[in-house]
């Protein structure tokens, strides 16, 4: 399902990441963690970026793993679209 969409919309970015919240109405926040090699101490740390996505269906839940798309600007903070569902929470 995932590849299709991307063929058809052109090269939009993908992320995968676990959902942190959900108490807004059609909106999640999903934290996207990265590991990064550090500059000067080439050590690998956790970098963390929080995205505010736009689930209309409502359907992903705190702590479920879900796949988000980049889109067009829908309000203030949105720029990110729910694709799929990868792993409920248990």
């Amino acid at each position: 399902m995932t590849e299709e969409i991307i063929n058809e919309r052109g090269r939009r970015k993908v992320r995968e990441g676990v959902v942190v919240s959900s108490g807004m109405d059609k909106t999640v926040v999903v934290a996207i963690t990265q590991r990064v090699r550090h500059p000067r101490y080439q050590r690998t740390v956790q970098r963390t970026k929080r995205l505010y996505v736009h689930d209309a269906e409502g359907q992903s839940r705190v702590g479920d793993t879900v796949r988000v798309m980049e889109t067009r600007p829908i309000s203030k903070l949105k720029r990110w679209r729910l694709v799929e569902v990868v792993e409920r929470a248990r």
